[in-house]
């Protein structure tokens, strides 16, 4: 039987705010990526690049403003590329991408071309998952997901509250693998909680032709279905592929 897990407080706006602020500050971004960010906000599809919503070590997200008002979001991948080499696996075995030219710049853009992408195809399938606005060269700009300005608390700090989360992630990795693609890196660090879980960070996903697209498939099954276990709500892991499968 599930057990009941408690609500963890979710943090203060002020405080979240605060510390993400503070966990930014020694960032650095490159000529290009300010350049490109002065455009957008010249040509008026951006009002304000606001604070900071999270922070990782291939990109940083930040909330800001369309002219308005309204909430969305820019994600910043990091032109620092020795992280982006450890996962050129992703990219190199999409079909999507033969023709991209190798240089460490042109790596990370693949990246953000690639969420952008994946973004896409979950929109199409109805996929719980931030619908892609924009992107340009390392800048990926999307929908907003929170309330009131503050951003939806990430599974791994609320922990999970029901079978029905499960079977609601379980459901949209089936409807993207109908859609032909592999989120390839799923966990509960990258599942938003709000009304519905969220999936998120999509950079690493991969179509069905990559060649380990069945590989990411049955780790990523076994990383949600090993989480929810662990709290109380089992599952066996390969019925579970089974049914993303079906």
């Amino acid at each position: 039987m599930a057990r009941k897990v408690s609500k963890r407080k979710r943090p203060s706006r002020d405080d979240f705010l605060l510390k993400e602020r503070f966990k930014v500050e020694s960032e650095v971004f490159d000529r290009s990526t300010l350049l490109a960010l002065s455009k957008l906000l010249g040509k008026g599809i951006l009002a304000t690049v606001e604070n900071p919503i999270s922070t990782g070590k291939e990109a940083n997200v930040f909330r800001a403003t369309t002219p308005s008002g309204s909430y969305i979001v820019v994600k910043i991948y990091k032109m620092e590329t020795t992280k982006f080499m450890r996962r050129k696996e992703y990219i190199e075995g999409d079909p999507r991408f033969k023709k991209f030219r190798r240089s460490e710049r042109e790596f990370v853009y693949a990246f953000a071309q690639k969420e952008l992408k994946n973004l896409e195809i979950c929109a199409k399938a109805k996929v719980h998952a931030p619908k892609p606005l924009l992107q340009v060269k390392n800048i990926i700009i999307m929908e907003f997901l929170g309330e009131e300005g503050l951003p939806y608390t990430r599974l791994n700090v609320l922990g999970p509250e029901s079978m029905s989360q499960l079977k609601s992630i379980l459901l949209d990795m089936r409807r993207m693998y109908r859609a032909g693609l592999v989120h390839a890196d799923l966990s509960e660090y990258n599942i938003l909680v709000g009304p519905k879980p969220y999936l998120i960070d999509f950079g690493q996903g991969v179509i069905l032709s990559h060649p380990n697209a069945e590989k990411y498939l049955e780790r990523d099954v076994k990383n949600i279905v090993k989480y929810f276990s662990k709290h109380g709500f089992e599952m066996d892991w390969k019925e579970a592929l089974e049914y993303v499968k079906s």
